[in-house]
């Protein structure tokens, strides 16, 4: 894993200046408004979070999707995360990981981390992965989220799709007891420093960035489906457009907190709103009262470089982050919010949105492991049919997807997946079989 710097170039600091100066000479005064506005009300939704635990965040089952109330789809909207029960037979999804064991087995030299005992499993074309990224619940599971996102107003976004869904190769873990697991603490993926620097992808948070945060709407799909989020190639960047990430559990009985699970920061609007608009304040170097969280001791500053929980990586390719912690974005109280999700059963799957902090529990307090397969809800636009095109040759040559780092070759392994494993015709539209980049 490639080493971290804090230290960002000094052409950040002209890009504060670029994003200051696009917003007029208001800028300083409107944004210092909603910095003491927002950390108000995160003040209000840390309690919130921290009091309720893993209760706020919301269940459904793939059969009730279709008949939530309002206040239900509200609520999943706000939380920015939700756990879908029953998307996938128990038995089934427990049948996969059986599978997904017998494959590490079967191919000893197959890639993983760590490298002495493989739990985290740099693998994307077995077998149970390409069914179950083209299973009927998880396509209707994918669909649905999709919908959760609109586009404003009258507008027409050419070649979106929102109904058929498109899939994602990803990785899997098998995760055991015991342990500390550093590899993934709180984040968010889907675009680092590409937030501020792409034009496109800024365009998305510019309701904050113009002081207006209340208004800012996380499932606008104008600026989502062309903005870069790859922009320096970084491997493990996803360049495509996810709506939701999401994890299909296969572990029996069940799992749930303190056993390795997902946690996240259950307030997808509030945690943008802080996020985007941190690199424009600094703490005070004297402060004017005794609590270090209140607005009164942060102070507008566009001259350092840094955006802090951005990385740049010491091998040069490129940024990681955002990584908030407890110093560069201590109104999070991430220590007492960063929650658990509930219990899931084999099957069920839990699904988190494309800005959403989210970890993995450092420890596994239970006893048996926890094993999930990585799938994300995924919609028909433009810039995505052109990564479905080229991720189609790499499943049919066996080979590493686009985004992730060249692996040896998949397609001598035992228990690899071929096209005859697709599930259905939806499934193989899904996985690119019935679309074509021009379409």
């Amino acid at each position: 894993m490639a080493s971290l710097d804090p230290q960002l170039p000094a052409r950040f600091a002209d890009l504060k200046l670029e994003i200051a100066s696009s917003y007029g000479p208001d800028f300083e005064s409107c944004i210092t408004r909603a910095w003491g506005e927002i950390i108000e009300e995160l003040d209000k939704a840390t309690t919130k979070i921290a009091d309720e635990g893993t209760e706020i965040i919301p269940q459904v089952s793939l059969s009730e999707l279709d008949s939530l109330t309002p206040s239900q789809l509200d609520n999943i909207k706000k939380r920015g995360c939700v756990v879908i029960k029953d998307v996938v037979p128990d038995t089934e999804a427990a049948g996969w990981k059986t599978e997904l064991q017998q494959f590490a087995k079967d191919n000893p030299t197959c890639p993983g981390f760590p490298p002495t005992d493989k739990q985290f499993f740099y693998i994307y074309w077995s077998k149970p992965q390409v069914e179950a990224r083209s299973h009927p619940g998880v396509l209707k599971a994918s669909a649905w989220l999709n919908g959760l996102y609109h586009i404003k107003g009258s507008k027409q976004l050419q070649g979106v799709d929102l109904k058929t869904p498109l899939t994602y190769a990803d990785r899997y873990r098998i995760r055991k007891p015991g342990g500390l697991w550093e590899a993934h603490p709180p984040h968010v993926d889907g675009g680092s420093i590409e937030r501020w620097e792409d034009e496109t992808f800024r365009t998305c948070f510019e309701a904050i960035l113009r002081g207006d945060w209340r208004t800012h709407d996380p499932y606008d799909l104008d600026g989502r489906i062309k903005a870069r989020s790859s922009m320096y190639g970084r491997p493990n960047q996803a360049s495509i457009f996810r709506t939701y990430q999401g994890w299909l559990a296969m572990r029996q009985p069940e799992t749930g907190p303190h056993q390795g699970t997902i946690r996240f920061f259950p307030d997808v609007l509030l945690s943008n709103a802080y996020m985007i608009l941190r690199p424009f304040f600094r703490p005070k170097a004297t402060p004017a009262s005794d609590d270090p969280l209140a607005a009164e001791n942060w102070e507008y500053d566009l001259s350092s470089p840094d955006f802090p929980g951005i990385y740049a990586l010491r091998d040069g390719k490129g940024y990681t982050g955002p990584r908030p912690n407890t110093e560069t974005h201590p109104h999070f109280r991430l220590e007492k919010t960063m929650t658990a999700v509930p219990n899931v059963k084999p099957g069920d799957m839990v699904f988190w949105h494309c800005d959403l902090v989210h970890d993995v529990e450092r420890e596994h307090e239970g006893i048996h492991d926890s094993a999930v397969m990585y799938i994300p809800a995924v919609p028909t636009t433009v810039q995505n049919l052109e990564y479905l095109t080229r991720q189609r040759d790499t499943f049919e040559r066996g080979v590493t997807p686009p985004d992730f780092p060249l692996a040896d070759p998949e397609a001598t392994y035992i228990g690899v997946g071929r096209p005859e494993h697709i599930q259905g015709d939806l499934g193989r539209h899904a996985m690119g079989y019935s679309v074509s980049a021009a379409a």
